[in-house]
């Protein structure tokens, strides 16, 4: 790598884009305004610096990735009984499909496996930070751990005695070569552990599976388990930037809200893992680490992450959309990825929010990254390589847009003007008009990825900016084009 460290790079956008909010005489995107009881808001200076900083990343790569790839089907939940949707078995008998979902890693076998591959397209891409499913629901870890023998690295994982096993390692250290904020996604849920889903007992649903008030010395140690699993993590695989935890009926019983009882099944309980204890240990390893304890509002929510959606409204905390790039999380040989038109347009919706956005990506059982996947990677990279100024380090500027225009603000001071093609495949215009900004008096108005200044002037119902004929015909980007300008 060459340049400045990202760290300082942090720095210097954090600061430009306070003082760019300054001359537009606006109020900065504070990361306090969360929404919250001011009493459960985040106070720590180091983990508000982080947040700061992940919201200069903007664009982030997920992974969900495991055993469950080989056989194509959604990663964890068709073994747990309820009737989702999303869970579908091939094999009709419970029992005899999760005793061979449990075998699974027996020939899991990514022998392709090339993290530093993986991160190259990414940041190509103009991703910069990466959440890494290092354990999902079914309790199988892509890691090293001590704690259980169903992990990558056993000796009964097929991949096992690769000197690639530990790929948890592999890729946090890959993208980490790479300049990339560094994301854990950990469940809190562990179906394979016997003290969440009991051997004695049947398992109705996705909750523990016995009165945890009858019980109490199970959950304690389930509790102290999943404490030494996320100690591994935050100990052993250098500086971590984002701790993401996972399922959230696992909660304390009052922090149940409308949408999480549904989750909790017919008797809800309250298992608490004790995350007071559980975030000082890991900020304790890991200073400043952004703490995602999704659905859970409160002190241990630092951003909240809306699924396979974008807010109509832009939400008044720090935030984060996650999206399949296909249909499913996890592989699927037969999955429909979104074009790379509606993934620019995603982004820039997005980001003109004031949110980030979390692509989800599910590696194939050999290690690769699916055809599909990186044509699309390789055309948000020509997308990027031209825009990328008007989406990475920006902050939301009110009112975010009009028509088919999303406005970002740039750490400089300068406004982005972001026009997205109406349609796959649409050209740019040969005038756009705009009611909510107007250039400062003869200044240049520029077209990113076009070498001369356009020609504007203002109306009575807005301000004109004509695109060259050339531009038309030869556009520097395709999907979506930035105007930039400065407005004081």
């Amino acid at each position: 790598m060459t340049g400045p460290h990202p760290a300082i790079l942090r720095c210097i956008c954090l600061a430009l884009s306070l003082a760019a909010v300054s001359i537009l005489g606006l109020s900065p995107d504070g990361v306090q305004a969360q929404g919250y009881d001011p009493s459960e808001q985040e106070t720590d200076p180091a983990v508000l610096a982080r947040l700061e900083a992940f919201q200069d990343w903007k664009f982030g790569l997920m992974m969900h990735w495991g055993p469950y790839s080989q056989w194509g089907v959604v990663e964890s939940w068709s073994i747990c009984s309820e009737d989702q949707p999303w869970i579908r078995r091939h094999i009709r008998d419970y029992e005899e499909y999760k005793r061979r979902y449990e075998a699974l890693p027996e020939t899991f076998d990514p022998v392709r496996f090339d993290s530093a591959s993986w991160a190259r397209v990414a940041r190509e891409a103009g991703m910069r930070y990466v959440v890494f499913t290092t354990k999902h629901h079914d309790g199988f870890s892509m890691w090293d751990t001590r704690e259980t023998e169903y992990r990558i690295t056993s000796p009964g994982c097929a991949f096992g005695d690769d000197p690639r096993a530990d790929v948890t390692r592999w890729i946090f250290e890959a993208f980490r070569a790479e300049g990339f904020g560094i994301g854990a996604y950990f469940s809190k849920a562990d179906w394979h552990h016997e003290d969440y889903w009991a051997p004695e007992w049947a398992t109705p649903d996705r909750n523990v599976n016995y009165r945890i008030n009858r019980y109490p010395e199970r959950w304690e140690r389930f509790k102290d388990f999943t404490h030494r699993q996320i100690r591994e993590l935050m100990s052993g695989y250098g500086p971590i930037d984002i701790l993401w935890l996972d399922g959230g009926w696992v909660r304390p019983i009052e922090t149940l809200t409308e949408e999480s009882r549904d989750w909790a099944g017919p008797v809800p309980q309250d298992q608490d893992i004790d995350m007071p204890r559980l975030a000082a240990e890991a900020r304790k390893l890991q200073p400043g680490l952004i703490i995602v304890d999704r659905t859970v509002h409160g002190r241990y929510e630092n951003y909240r992450t809306p699924e396979q959606q974008v807010p109509d409204v832009p939400p008044d905390y720090v935030w984060e959309t996650c999206m399949t790039m296909g249909d499913q999380w996890s592989y699927r040989p037969d999955d429909r990825y979104k074009s790379v038109h509606t993934l620019v347009r995603l982004l820039v919706e997005i980001v003109s929010k004031g949110g980030n956005f979390l692509l989800n990506i599910g590696p194939a059982p050999d290690g690769t990254l699916p055809p599909e996947a990186l044509d699309r990677l390789a055309g948000l990279s020509a997308w990027m390589t031209v825009n990328a100024p008007a989406i990475h380090c920006t902050r939301a500027l009110p009112p975010f847009g009009e028509g088919d225009v999303r406005y970002t603000l740039s750490p400089d001071g300068l406004v982005n003007a972001i026009v997205l093609a109406s349609a796959e495949g649409g050209r740019l215009p040969e005038q756009v008009v705009l009611k909510a900004f107007s250039p400062r008096a003869m200044s240049e108005v520029t077209l990113l990825g076009y070498g001369r200044p356009l020609d504007w002037f203002s109306t009575p119902g807005g301000t004109v900016f004509r695109i060259p004929e050339e531009v038309r015909n030869q556009p520097p980007s395709e999907h979506a084009w930035t105007l930039r300008f400065r407005v004081r």
